[in-house]
């Protein structure tokens, strides 16, 4: 089966069995329960209702890990029911498990080997939320209560909540809490609002009369109801009889503050200091709202990425994704009732291991298949071994082929032409690894910066005798494939009459495709005058600061989305003449910065006040579109103090300085255009 779904997989990228993602990583290391992703993971409990007869039956046959703990659990319960609940779990015809009294030790137990397993396999939370007796779980997990008093409170609260008169409903409804709370007053002895499971789901609970005319009301109105099949009236005044007895019992427990971060379904916030080492939460807890839905926002405001529910089934995994408001988190069951348990543990945690959540692979394969050695895949390529004979010449030598080497990060050589003076400077792109450029995007997809060209064309002047820049123009967008790379030539002609060389940046993204031109211009020996400001007193005398957070994820929602390495802007002041920027390139980028001419992000940086709205009818979601008389007087900058000069409606004129006041770069034209809409097109 793992060679078919494989052979499949790599057929068509997709195959029943198969789960795929992305980390997205940079190399960081992850913090307990958080991804390569970001966000972190939270387990979700489930509550009473989602028990069945075996559930986790196939799980204790094959992993010690949730065996161990079953058995442990279990055996703390012996003694506080009528019957071991192991036997009762395993029992499909008595009908026992149904019993409030076995139910919540039963979902208790099952909940608890679940996150036990899963911490054998390295797979650890950062926040928890449980439903109702499903926090009691959550709660003990995190170290709130020792696993003999949370099997005492679990045990006593199923026990006493058995024991009260049957009777009562509670009914699902289609319906907003706020259309619910009116058909409740007057009603506050005989009907509750039990949950809140989502926007538009909510539970009522109590007297079977008050409940059903709830019920009629919403049916009347075209809403679905649905009655559950419970033995009492959960959340509701029903349960008011066995407070005090299991107040007696909460009061008689140790407890501790939680060691994990628990959301309460209570009140629906994460927990504060004693608030879950307070027995009267816990009294609370049995008759109050299950706030549900609360708790899955707060998860989600706290930037959640991926949830996993410990239960039999999927119910909250429906739940929680029914109530997100944004793009959809990962969201995996640990069991299901009509699937293979042991297959849907381990998709579970190969979605999440996709995502970057750390998973102790060779634990996990020691667990399921005894004595394997697990071999780590490399990330990259595959690298083939060559028979043939070895060439004399140092690998990656450009001398090697007959090149001479270009010196710059984004080209690999220079050819220079038997026949006449043109040069040939090549080189190739792809967004992928390390490196920034995929850091640059526009409409989501990776695209060249318009700075590059300009720092190619800087270059291409140096090796070509024509240092400044008299013109650069951009032709079209260079997008960059997620995969593979693109092949990048800068073509510099033979000096015209006033000794001017004409040049062009062209691309393909195969060696078969054809090449489109992407820049052109002129490079020159002098560009005549040239815009010059002292920027040595820093920052400008006189000039008010402005205020830059958020700025870029304005320019995100324009339709520019930058990177760490794009975000240099520092601060930004303005003056009645000028806007001044202080930018910087962070420090894993400083050693590339000495290889390029002017790094592209660090002048990207320079020009992002513009996104502060400091120019009318010149802001935000604006590129480089053309620069005109371009000199550049220093290399390897990774700090600018930047001065610009609006010079027409959509132009601006350059200054820029190192970190004390001396001259890097003068432009005396900037020309800065739209983002055009949509996304660019695949190379």
């Amino acid at each position: 089966a793992l060679l078919s779904a494989l052979a499949a997989f790599a057929a068509d990228g997709t195959a029943t069995g198969v789960v795929t993602g992305d980390t997205l990583g940079r190399g960081a290391t992850p913090a307990q329960g958080a991804s390569l992703t970001g966000g972190g993971t939270a387990f979700l409990f489930a509550g009473q209702g989602t028990q069945r007869p075996g559930m986790g039956r196939a799980l204790y046959d094959a992993f010690p890990a949730y065996a161990d703990a079953f058995d442990t659990v279990c055996g703390h319960f012996d003694g506080l029911l009528p019957r071991p609940l192991a036997e009762v779990v395993a029992d499909a015809d008595s009908g026992d498990l149904d019993r409030t009294e076995y139910a919540q030790p039963a979902l208790f137990a099952v909940e608890v080997a679940l996150f036990r397993l899963l911490e054998s396999f390295g797979v650890r939370p950062s926040r928890l939320i449980g439903h109702s007796v499903g926090e009691l779980a959550a709660a003990h997990v995190a170290g709130v209560f020792s696993l003999p008093d949370a099997c005492r409170l679990v045990a006593a609260r199923g026990r006493l909540m058995q024991a009260l008169p049957e009777g009562g409903a509670m009914i699902a409804v289609e319906a907003a809490e706020e259309e619910v709370l009116p058909l409740l007053d007057g009603r506050a002895n005989a009907l509750s609002l039990a949950a809140v499971n989502g926007p538009r789901s909510v539970v009522v609970a109590g007297d079977e009369d008050a409940a059903d005319a709830v019920a009629a009301h919403f049916t009347a109105l075209g809403r679905r109801t649905t009655r559950l099949r419970v033995s009492h009236a959960f959340h509701s005044p029903r349960m008011d009889a066995m407070l005090d007895g299991f107040r007696e019992v909460a009061a008689g427990v140790s407890y501790a503050e939680p060691g994990i971060p628990v959301v309460s379904d209570l009140t629906g916030r994460p927990a504060g200091p004693g608030e879950l080492t307070d027995p009267e939460y816990w009294v609370r807890h049995v008759r109050h709202t299950v706030r549900f839905a609360d708790g899955v926002a707060a998860l989600e405001e706290l930037g959640t990425a991926h949830l996993v529910e410990l239960g039999p089934d999927a119910t909250l995994t429906a739940l929680a994704q029914n109530a997100w408001q944004g793009a959809a988190p990962l969201a995996v069951p640990t069991l299901r009732d009509d699937r293979d348990e042991a297959e849907t543990l381990l998709l579970a945690v190969g979605a999440l291991h996709t995502r970057g959540v750390p998973v102790d692979w060779p634990a996990l394969l020691a667990a399921t298949a005894p004595g394997s050695r697990p071999v780590e895949l490399p990330t990259y390529a595959f690298q083939h071994r060559p028979y043939w004979i070895a060439s004399t010449a140092a690998a990656g030598d450009p001398a090697a082929a007959g090149l001479v080497a270009a010196d710059h990060p984004l080209l690999g050589a220079v050819v220079p032409s038997a026949v006449d003076d043109t040069l040939l400077l090549t080189g190739r792109l792809t967004a992928g690894g390390d490196g920034w450029l995929g850091a640059h995007r526009i409409g989501g997809t990776a695209v060249l910066p318009s700075t590059a060209f300009l720092d190619l064309a800087l270059h291409a002047g140096a090796v070509a005798g024509r240092p400044q820049v008299r013109e650069l123009v951009l032709q079209s967008p260079l997008p960059l494939p997620e995969h593979g790379g693109v092949t990048l030539q800068v073509r510099v002609e033979a000096p015209d009459a006033r000794g001017d060389r004409p040049f062009g940046v062209y691309a393909r993204p195969a060696a078969d495709a054809d090449w489109t031109r992407h820049a052109d211009g002129v490079l020159t020996e002098e560009t005549g005058s040239l815009p010059s400001h002292d920027l040595t007193a820093w920052p400008p005398p006189g000039a008010e600061e402005l205020p830059t957070d958020g700025l870029y994820e304005r320019l995100r929602e324009a339709g520019l989305d930058y990177g760490p390495v794009f975000r240099g802007l520092r601060a930004a002041w303005q003056d009645d003449t000028a806007v001044y920027a202080e930018v910087e390139l962070p420090a894993s980028a400083a050693d590339e910065a000495t290889r390029h001419d002017l790094h592209p992000a660090l002048l990207d940086a320079a020009l992002h006040p513009l996104g502060l709205g400091v120019f009318d009818g010149l802001g935000e979601g604006r590129v480089l579109f053309s620069a005109q008389r371009v000199s550049l007087s220093a290399t390897g900058a990774t700090t600018l103090r930047v001065r610009l000069d609006r010079t027409g409606p959509d132009t601006l004129a350059l200054t820029a300085a190192d970190a004390v006041g001396d001259p890097v770069l003068a432009v005396g034209t900037l020309l800065m255009r739209p983002v055009p809409g949509g996304t660019p097109a695949a190379a």
